[in-house]
């Protein structure tokens, strides 16, 4: 289980680091139609850096808002509370708030720059239909994503993915204005150039956003399993939540990342939909998860 902890890190750090990369080459290749290629480098930091800033301290809100999540207290909710207190008090964590989003679907999600600034939503189906074991595995794979920090490297992943289709929309602009002026062969080459980057980088951004999605949901249900002792109680979880298959009643494809199950189809069976899923096939997580020694 700690070997699979350290590749799920060392994968999403590398897919990070392609996605800096090709900011950076976008920014550049902004700069040189404009006239200079660092500076375009220097626009792309500084943009990036800001949207960070705004996802940093204002992405959970948002994301609870689009839910529709409530905040509950202890006297509404007291079995779900306890749970989740007993939780955090064994691993170490610090009480998130807590949420429920009425809707009879079976998911959950958490959200958070950091473990003191964390909320876990659940849906009122998840809460009323998994036992105790399988709510205890839902809730340490939604804690175990605080105590790793997935929360704010997504939020991280999201606004490149923005940054990436801004620049890439900047760019083909300023290209097709470029080659107005200049009609010789280099101002063609560089025209062609920033037309593929400029159509194929937010593809490639989205693919890379919804890789490390995957890896961070393989690496909190390894996480979970390890805070339980227990493994087998979220793999129980997940197979009810495929069998039971039923989408969230208000899917929002900017929070579909942070559920537990994919919000829009929980058992995504076509091979085609699994390339461009927010989660790891649900068959994939239930073998690993029942596989693990702990």
């Amino acid at each position: 289980m700690y070997d699979q902890i350290a590749a799920n890190k060392r994968r999403t750090v590398l897919l990070i680091a392609v996605f800096t990369a090709l900011i950076v080459v976008l920014g550049w290749a902004f700069g040189e139609q404009a006239g200079s290629g660092s500076a375009g480098i220097i626009l792309a930091v500084v943009v990036a850096t800001a949207m960070n800033l705004v996802g940093y301290y204002k992405g959970d809100a948002v994301s609870l808002a689009a839910s529709g999540a409530k905040r509950v207290e202890k006297r509404d909710a007291p079995e779900l509370w306890n749970l989740v207190e007993n939780l955090v008090i064994s691993s170490g964590l610090p009480m998130p708030a807590l949420y429920v989003i009425n809707d009879p679907s079976l998911n959950a999600f958490a959200t958070g720059r950091d473990p003191e600034h964390a909320s876990v939503a659940v849906t009122t189906g998840l809460a009323e239909r998994l036992t105790k074991p399988e709510l205890e595995g839902v809730i340490a794979h939604e804690l175990s994503h605080i105590k790793n920090y997935d929360i704010r490297i997504m939020t991280i992943v999201v606004v490149l993915v923005g940054t990436v289709m801004l620049l890439s929309d900047f760019l083909l602009r300023g290209m097709f204005r470029r080659n107005g002026r200049d009609n010789g062969q280099a101002g063609l080459i560089l025209l062609l150039v920033g037309i593929v980057l400029a159509i194929l980088s937010p593809f490639l951004a989205e693919l890379i956003k919804l890789a490390v999605s995957r890896q961070r949901e393989y690496l909190a249900d390894a996480s979970g399993a390890l805070m339980t002792r227990f493994p087998n109680g979220l793999a129980a979880a997940l197979e009810k939540i495929a069998r039971e298959d039923r989408p969230l009643q208000r899917p929002n494809h900017a929070t579909a990342h942070l559920f537990l199950a994919n919000p829009f189809d929980p058992h995504v069976t076509k091979k085609f939909e699994r390339l461009f899923s927010t989660h790891p096939p649900i068959e994939e997580r239930i073998k690993r998860l029942r596989t693990m020694g702990v």
